[in-house]
């Protein structure tokens, strides 16, 4: 099967005047359907810029990067936009949402730059079962600040969702969350994860990476290591494990 996420000796350079800053040297790499990546990696390490290519943000120096079976160097500004907006959802570590708009209206914002445009009743429904998904449809029509930060979180994953697409992307999506909340939040992956969405998350926490199935180390614009995440997490035992050391704590 080929790899929905495909860099074959990716390399982005930036010019700084007569200076040059290797960012990325040379990367390959494949992720399938279907598979929870965990990036890692030092500040200056790459990882950023890497995923900032893998969310068609950014173009490769050289090399080449595939979406999708798609070559993402040779499309053009518009083109890149709608593959972006129909084959990746985002999710990063400020929430984003719009302050003075419903849970429901933030996530049928994607919608909105689709084409052909989606009529009302879909964009509804559409926003509404991706609420759904993540357990928030009885909150829909809450704004951000009667929302906690994990929910808002979840709103968040509901609006990169709700154009169905082939891959997750998230930039240190519990960066902003307490323990509780953050195992609760990497649930809601795991559970998207099993139901065949590709998630590729950039984090700098080890626990944190131990919830997704394979791990990515970068270094010096490298990938150090590539493996299996060998002891995962999963997030209902993680949640007990939790509460029985709060417990024990109180006790004390």
């Amino acid at each position: 099967m080929p790899a929905i996420i495909q860099l074959e000796d990716y390399c982005r350079t930036y010019r700084n005047g007569s200076l040059e800053v290797h960012a990325v040297r040379g990367v390959s790499l494949a992720i399938h359907a279907g598979e929870f990546v965990a990036v890692m990696g030092a500040s200056g390490s790459g990882k950023s810029t890497m995923m900032n290519t893998i969310g068609c943000l950014d173009r490769p120096t050289s090399g080449r990067y595939l979406l999708d079976g798609v070559d993402v160097g040779a499309l053009n500004r518009d083109e890149l936009a709608d593959l972006r907006n129909r084959k990746l959802g985002f999710v990063f570590q400020g929430f984003n949402l719009l302050a003075r708009t419903s849970a429901l209206e933030n996530v049928e914002l994607p919608i909105l730059y689709c084409r052909p445009a989606v009529p009302v009743r879909e964009q509804v429904r559409r926003a509404l079962a991706a609420l759904e998904l993540v357990g928030l449809s009885d909150r829909a029509d809450h704004y951000p600040n009667q929302l906690s930060g994990g929910q808002q979180q979840r709103v968040a994953i509901a609006r990169a969702l709700v154009n169905e697409p082939r891959v997750l992307l998230a930039d240190e999506p519990t960066g902003n969350l307490d323990s509780r909340t953050s195992i609760e939040v990497m649930g809601v992956f795991q559970a998207l994860n099993d139901r065949g969405i590709t998630v590729v998350m950039v984090t700098h926490e080890l626990d944190i990476a131990s919830f997704a199935k394979r791990k990515v180390v970068m270094r010096d614009g490298l990938i150090r290591t590539d493996e299996p995440v060998s002891h995962r997490l999963h997030a209902p035992e993680a949640l007990a494990k939790l509460e029985a050391e709060q417990k024990s704590v109180h006790l004390d």
